[in-house]
């Protein structure tokens, strides 16, 4: 038995910022040499909403550059970007033609963005679950790092998966069922200006959030203006002090402390005494994630490389599943 396969990534819009390394890319390097991995940068899902075609590009890179600089290794994991490889968008369309669209109307995330978007919403935003659903299957993972509100694309791929195979397998497993592996510890940080709130790049306020690119001035500015309390003692789990909770989790899961220690260490603590211990541990946190990146981006070649064997290896995956499932839907092959 080889190893389990792991496929995950994340969009190229914004800066990646501290909920995205300690909610997904940090939980990925800690467990990658137990698993296959493939992680992409999901590029096309980028302009479900609209975005700066200028930097697009760039962005991705830099994403890539990230992915490497957090320690995503490359004897454990293959890094590719989602728009090098066609077959995304194709098994997409394919997967769009059994998907029932009440499907997608109820999908959470969806009606949340519309909203946002109000008339100008595209058939994108509505689809975007598909193509999830597609960048899952195409690479047969075994599990999906995902978070608690990414949950449900995993039941919507779980769904079209069985709808698939009913329909086409005849009687046989053509795509392949992946289950979420969620990490309950740092699933989800939250905004420094709202701890009811995800931390996100889509926030139009900068300090709602650290970016793992932030320079330490802009660390300490924006954890001594996060949005506090006035109570003295700090305690996690008290659902009337979501900022608290927010600020002492991070703080746990950068320092290597258990949650008992850091209640127990922060108990009577002020917040005078507390956001500067936390911005000299994000700060040492981020600096060799900071150092390594400006390694990687100073030579361009060796990343240009390292996507180019990852588009080669995900591309040899990714077409033997898009073969399989074409077939099975009655499609003539190229000879």
């Amino acid at each position: 038995m080889g190893k389990q396969r792991i496929l995950s990534g994340v969009q190229p819009t914004g800066n990646l910022h501290l909920g995205n390394y300690l909610g997904a890319i940090r939980n990925w390097v800690q467990g990658q040499s137990q698993y296959d991995n493939y992680f992409c940068v999901v590029d096309l899902h980028a302009i479900t909403v609209p975005h700066n075609p200028a930097t697009l590009a760039s962005d991705t890179y830099n994403v890539a550059a990230l992915y490497l600089a957090c320690g995503i290794d490359l004897k454990y994991s293959t890094i590719f970007v989602q728009s090098h490889i066609p077959a995304h968008a194709e098994l997409t369309w394919l997967l769009n033609c059994i998907t029932p669209i009440n499907w997608l109307q109820d999908m959470i995330q969806f009606k949340e963005k519309a909203v946002k978007q109000g008339e100008n919403v595209a058939t994108g935003l509505l689809d975007y679950p598909v193509l999830m659903a597609a960048d899952i299957l195409l690479y047969e993972p075994d599990k999906v790092p995902v978070g608690e509100d990414q949950k449900q694309h995993i039941e919507l791929t779980r769904d079209i998966v069985n709808r698939f195979n009913h329909l086409f397998g005849q009687g046989k497993q053509i795509l392949k069922q992946p289950e979420p592996l969620i990490n309950k510890e740092g699933a989800r940080v939250m905004s420094l200006t709202d701890g009811t709130r995800k931390m996100s790049k889509s926030d139009p306020s900068d300090l709602s959030r650290i970016n793992l690119l932030d320079s330490p001035d802009e660390i300490a500015k924006k954890i001594k203006r996060c949005k506090t309390d006035s109570v003295r003692g700090l305690v996690f789990d008290d659902p009337a002090r979501p900022e608290c909770n927010n600020l002492l989790t991070i703080y746990m899961l950068l320092s290597g402390k258990t949650k008992e220690e850091v209640a127990a260490e922060c108990q009577d603590m002020g917040w005078g005494q507390f956001k500067p211990l936390l911005t000299e541990i994000i700060i040492a946190a981020l600096k060799p994630i900071q150092e390594k990146y400006k390694e990687v981006m100073a030579d361009k070649g060796y990343l240009e490389s390292v996507l180019r064997e990852g588009r080669q290896k995900a591309e040899a995956v990714a077409s033997q599943t898009l073969r399989k499932a074409k077939i099975a839907m009655g499609y003539s092959m190229p000879l």
